[in-house]
């Protein structure tokens, strides 16, 4: 967009390539055109693309799927979906070329997974299931967190207070092609709306800008539809949460491959207290053959991030961090009451605390192996906890037990 800034008059110029072009303005004798908006660069403007298509059905939608707690799923054409709208996705890839040795092969596991549209129906072959976003949720919006480390609470991007309860690997040189691990699932209490409480896996690339690729559960009501159910979810950046990525499918980027879950959608079984545990397995790994990072769950491969969509984790991670993660905002003049994991601290253990278990990495060589000399990193430890353990020859290889209720006479 340009403007004659004697004349006051507005030239716009629509470029839907996304590729440069050069174009020819309007002579005006004695005046002079100047910039005034550029909005060529696909990343510039994605809020008002991810805002036109709210509370829309989805580009390409072959059959709606209505769930009780009121989302709505769109089962889209595959070939249709939000990745094919980003300038750098041109094509999919079905299935990996390789797979990292040691990857349990496709289990009954995928049926312990229930969120909730399943009730109403399935999405059909050839078809990804997309639940649709209402617009309240757009306006509650809030960044992601900024997962560097420092020895205080992370005030993140959105200048609100990010705490932590994680372990992560060494970054001396290291380099990451995947990550694997098991996650109990709960529901934690979170004080208000715009907190939330997560569990999940971090892959990262710090060479240069920050690149991070991101899968687990949370809880956050000011994102999705007010509510408190855990649910599922992805993320992805490619300059430190500046201006690229989204959660889930919100923008272009992740291509899902799997009609059997949808990002976002609501998890029905969690753990209860002193009751039955539930847990998911997700494993990200780095396809050697085309470069992309491909999303599995409940051993069953749901996606990827494409290679081209990053700088650094085009070619390697750096770093893997596993654990859970809340926002503190303070709103009544003292620490959040918002709760990590079980909302128990890790010393009560199994069937009270939250857990991680048979954490492991993918090395150069394509192989699944138990991290080594992990480092943990808890924000305050009065308020969140965590205890490691590594080196167990036990079925439950490498864990860690996190978490806590916030709020309380020691975390004022």
């Amino acid at each position: 967009m340009q403007i004659d800034s004697k004349k006051g008059e507005l030239y716009v110029a629509f470029n839907t390539s996304h590729l440069p072009v050069t174009i020819t303005l309007p002579e005006r004798p004695g005046y002079r055109w100047e910039p005034l908006v550029d909005t060529s660069k696909f990343i510039e403007c994605k809020h008002a693309r991810i805002e036109k298509h709210l509370d829309l059905e989805h580009k390409g939608t072959v059959k709606t799927i209505k769930s009780e707690d009121g989302d709505v799923i769109d089962c889209v054409d595959i070939y249709k979906q939000p990745a094919f709208d980003h300038p750098l996705v041109k094509s999919i890839q079905m299935k990996p070329d390789s797979y990292p040795s040691g990857m349990k092969p496709k289990s009954s596991q995928a049926e312990l997974l229930v969120q909730l549209w399943h009730k109403n129906g399935q999405c059909p072959q050839g078809t990804v299931p997309i639940r649709r976003t209402p617009k309240q949720e757009f306006s509650r919006k809030t960044s992601p967190s900024d997962s560097q480390r420092t020895e205080q609470p992370i005030i993140g991007p959105d200048n609100l207070q990010h705490e932590y309860a994680i372990v992560e690997t060494p970054t001396d040189n290291n380099r990451y092609y995947g990550a694997h691990a098991s996650i109990s699932v709960w529901d934690p209490r979170t004080e208000i709306d715009s907190e939330f409480s997560l569990s999940q896996i971090w892959i990262e690339n710090r060479d240069q800008v920050l690149n991070t690729i991101e899968a687990g559960w949370m809880v956050f009501p000011g994102r999705y539809r007010g509510d408190k159910q855990t649910r599922l979810f992805i993320y992805w950046t490619s300059d430190g949460y500046s201006k690229t990525g989204c959660y889930d499918l919100q923008c272009p980027g992740f291509v899902q491959t799997n009609q059997m879950f949808a990002f976002g959608s609501p998890i029905t079984q969690v753990s209860s207290y002193e009751g039955q545990s539930f847990e998911i397995d997700i494993t990200i790994y780095k396809d050697k053959s085309s470069g992309n990072w491909w999303l599995q769950v409940q051993n069953v491969t749901l996606g990827y991030w494409p290679s081209s969509i990053f700088t650094g984790l085009a070619n390697t991670a750096s770093q893997i961090q596993w654990g859970g993660e809340i926002i503190n905002r303070r709103s009544f003049g003292h620490h959040t009451a918002t709760q990590m994991g079980s909302g128990h601290f890790p010393n009560e253990g199994y069937g009270k605390s939250s857990f991680f278990h048979n954490l492991r990495y993918v090395d150069n060589s394509n192989t699944l192996r138990d991290p080594q000399q992990l480092r943990p990193y808890v924000s305050d430890p009065t308020c969140y906890n965590l205890y490691l353990k590594q080196n167990n020859p036990s079925d439950s290889g490498t864990y860690f037990y996190y978490g806590g209720p916030g709020y309380s006479a020691q975390c004022p």
